[in-house]
């Protein structure tokens, strides 16, 4: 799954895939814009974890969980 977040106050945004699901994704972020926890953590699939503030969270784009076609249609 695709995972976009965007930073406040900064050009860039942060982009990777991820194993978790939507709903994962969903709560954690949820969870943490509640007032719980001061920050959002999130793991890629690669093994690094991203650590975002929740003061500067601009957006998060949770992408489909469908894989990417490849090829030509006909």
């Amino acid at each position: 799954m695709d995972i976009r977040i965007g930073i406040t106050n900064s050009p860039r945004e942060i982009s990777f895939e991820t194993s978790q699901t939507a709903a994962e994704v969903e709560k954690v972020v949820g969870d943490a814009l509640d007032g719980s926890k001061s920050f959002v953590t999130l793991a890629d699939s690669k093994g690094k974890t991203y650590v975002v503030p929740t003061a500067s969270l601009a957006y998060v784009e949770i992408g489909s969980e469908e894989s990417r076609k490849v090829g030509f249609v006909s």
